[in-house]
């Protein structure tokens, strides 16, 4: 069992979501990608594993407990990296175009949606079956399984106010990151990044 906890670690199997909000208050989306740590003050959050169903149902606008939002941007997105394990043979143009398309087909569940309307960034973690399958894309640097890039920026930005106050506390907070400058995030430093959830 690895289920999550203070004692998880990351491994095959299950992919997590979570939320960070960096120095300046933006809002990013977290995807773990099997390899991708996090934060430890949101592990030992209670039932956090359940929570993070609840935040994300909540973003998706499915969620039967809150109110779903559908507070609407209008913005664009920005295509900064992506990931070459499954976008292999195709340039970043071809990327941009896929996930227009996608946008198009379906709306609110494609991931283009989350900076269009939400505002936020979207960081994914290096996957890959072993070192070396998967990096991201544009990036010139050494990188390794776990580390998070930024994927996809917003035009129009969300903030915590977005999310009802009962969700806030599940939002890792950073006093360092900036998400318009930082565009990799070292996997073995996601504790010194994110030391706490927003109070």
């Amino acid at each position: 069992m690895n289920d999550l906890g203070p004692n998880w670690h990351p491994d095959f199997g299950t992919i997590y979501t979570w939320y960070a909000m960096d120095k300046n208050g933006k809002i990013s989306m977290m995807t773990n990608n099997n390899w991708g740590n996090i934060p430890r003050s949101l592990l030992c959050a209670k039932n956090i594993e359940e929570q993070l169903g609840y935040i994300n149902e909540y973003v998706w606008e499915e969620s039967n407990i809150y109110n779903n939002y559908t507070i609407n941007k209008n913005g664009e997105f920005v295509l900064d990296m992506y990931c070459f394990w499954f976008n292999k043979g195709l340039n970043k143009n071809d990327v941009y175009k896929k996930m227009l398309e996608d946008y198009k087909n379906r709306g609110v569940y494609s991931e283009s949606n989350i900076p269009i309307n939400k505002g936020f960034y979207i960081y994914e973690a290096i996957d890959g079956y072993k070192e070396g399958d998967d990096y991201p894309v544009g990036y010139d640097g050494p990188t390794k399984m776990g580390d998070y890039f930024r994927f996809l920026q917003p035009t129009v930005y969300g903030s915590i106010e977005d999310f009802p106050k009962e969700l806030r506390g599940l939002i890792a907070v950073s006093k360092t990151v900036d998400f318009t400058v930082d565009r990799l995030l070292d996997n073995n430093l996601i504790n010194t990044y994110f030391p706490e959830v927003y109070k």
